[in-house]
C-alpha cells in the first residue's frame, strides 16, 4: 500500500470514502508480491494494482462492494488462483493464487486514523511499519498498528495490550530490515503460531546510489536509477564536470574526492555504489573503502584491462579475494551496449539481478523462475 502513499494521504485528507484492496500473500507464479494494492473511491476512481492486470476488475468490484455495504464495513479476504473454476473468467491465467484483503477506509472506520498517519509518515519519506491482521478471528481481520524505528505505536490489534507490544517489536524489525512480510503470532501475542497471521508493510527512504565520475554515461545512469527509485548522488573531485546544470536530476551533486566522501556519508545494506571514473588516482582508495563497507552493490566501469590493472593495484593496496570478489567489473549486463543510454540500461539490470537473484540470462527458453523473493529463491 505505500507504494501509493502519496495518492491516498490525499485521499484521506480531502475527506474521501474509499477501499484498499491489498496483496498478503500468493503462491505460485505471481507477478507481484505481497503489499501491492488497489485502492478505489466512493466515486470509482482507481489508483495502482494487485496483479498488473490479471485480476484486476474483479478486484475493483470487490472494493466497490465494500464501499457500498453500507455503515463502517468489513475487511474480507478473497483469493484468486488457476484452480479456480472461474480463473479464466478473471483472468488469472498464469497458475499462480493471489489472497487479496479488502479494507473499507470510511471517515467513521476504526483503521483510519492509522491509515492516516502512517500514509502521512510514508509521503513525507519517513520510515514507518503497518502491521495489519490477515488472518485470524473476523473480529480482528484487518484491525492495524502503526510501528515507527523507536518502538513507538498507534492503533490496535483487538485490545490485548501484550498482543500489540508484541506486534510492534516484530513489526519493527521488519522495519530496520526494510521488509515486507508476514508475522504469525498467538492471540495473546505469545508466539505460538496458528493464532494470527500479521502482514507487516514496511516504509523506508528511497535507497541511495552513489555515482563517482561526472562523465557522459554518469548523466544516463542518473536518470536509470531515479526510475529505480533510488536517491541518487553524483560525486567528482573537479568542480568543472561535478555541476548543478550536468545532472539536473540528481538528488545531490558533490564536489568532493570520492574516496573522502564516501567515508563520511552514510551508507547501508542497500546502497548501491557506482564508480565510472576509470582513473586509479580515484578507483584505488575509492574501491578500498568501499569493498570494506556493507552495501548492496559496488561495480566500476573499465575495460577488461583496466579491470585487471585495477585488481593488481588493490592487491597490493590490501584487499583479500574475499573483498575483491565482491567488485562486480566490468559494470553492466552483456547487452552490446554503446550509448551511455544503452550502457546506463546494462548497469541497472544488472543491478536489479543482484538485489533480485537474477540470472542475467534471457527468460526465453529458461526453466529458470520468472519470480524470486529478495534473496533469490524461486517463488514461481
Amino acid at each position: 500500500m505505500f507504494d501509493l502513499a502519496e495518492e491516498l494521504h490525499r485521499w484521506v485528507e480531502e475527506g474521501r470514502d474509499f477501499a484498499v484492496a491489498t496483496v498478503v500473500a500468493v503462491g505460485g507464479s505471481a507477478p507481484r508480491g505481497p503489499g501491492a494494492a488497489l485502492a478505489v473511491d466512493a466515486d470509482g476512481r482507481a489508483a495502482g494494482s494487485v496483479s498488473g492486470g490479471c485480476v484486476e476488475g474483479a478486484v475493483y468490484d470487490l472494493c466497490v462492494q465494500a464501499l457500498e455495504d453500507g455503515g463502517a464495513g468489513e475487511t474480507v479476504l478473497q483469493r484468486f488462483g488457476y484452480s479456480d473454476e472461474d480463473a479464466f473468467a478473471v483472468g488469472l491465467t498464469c497458475g499462480g493464487i493471489v489472497d487479496v484483503m479488502v479494507t473499507p477506509v470510511r471517515a467513521e472506520a476504526p483503521v483510519r486514523e492509522v491509515f492516516r498517519s502512517a500514509l502521512s509518515a510514508a509521503a513525507r519519506g519517513e520510515a514507518a511499519a503497518l502491521a495489519r491482521v490477515v488472518q485470524g478471528p473476523a473480529s480482528l481481520l484487518g484491525r492495524a498498528l502503526l510501528v515507527r524505528p523507536d518502538g513507538s505505536y498507534e492503533g490496535g490489534l483487538g485490545g490485548r495490550a501484550e498482543l500489540d507490544r508484541v506486534a510492534a517489536a516484530e513489526a519493527r524489525a521488519l522495519l530496520e530490515a526494510g521488509r515486507t512480510g508476514t508475522v504469525s503470532l498467538g492471540e495473546d501475542g505469545s508466539h505460538c503460531p496458528g493464532g494470527l497471521t500479521l502482514l507487516v508493510e514496511s516504509s523506508v527512504p528511497p535507497p541511495r546510489m552513489i555515482v563517482f565520475g561526472a562523465v557522459d554515461f554518469a548523466a544516463a545512469l542518473v536518470r536509470a536509477g531515479k526510475f529505480l527509485g533510488h536517491h541518487v548522488t553524483v560525486c567528482d573531485a573537479r568542480p568543472v564536470f561535478a555541476t548543478r546544470a550536468r545532472f539536473p536530476e540528481a538528488d545531490e551533486v558533490v564536489v568532493d574526492w570520492p574516496h573522502r566522501y564516501l567515508r563520511r556519508t552514510e551508507t547501508d545494506a542497500r546502497t548501491v555504489l557506482c564508480v565510472l571514473t576509470h582513473d586509479p588516482k580515484f578507483d584505488v582508495p575509492l574501491l578500498r573503502t568501499a569493498l570494506r563497507l556493507p552495501v548492496a552493490f559496488v561495480g566500476a566501469m573499465g575495460s577488461r584491462r583496466t579491470h585487471a590493472d585495477r585488481v593488481r593495484r588493490l592487491r597490493e593496496a590490501g584487499l583479500g579475494e574475499r573483498e575483491l570478489a565482491r567488485l562486480r567489473s566490468p559494470i553492466g549486463l552483456d547487452l552490446g551496449a554503446r550509448t551511455p543510454e544503452e550502457t546506463a540500461l546494462s548497469i541497472a539490470a544488472e543491478i536489479v539481478a543482484v538485489r533480485r537473484g537474477g540470472t542475467g540470462m534471457p527468460l526465453t527458453g529458461s526453466a529458470e523462475p520468472i519470480h524470486r523473493d529478495g534473496g533469490g529463491r524461486a517463488v514461481a
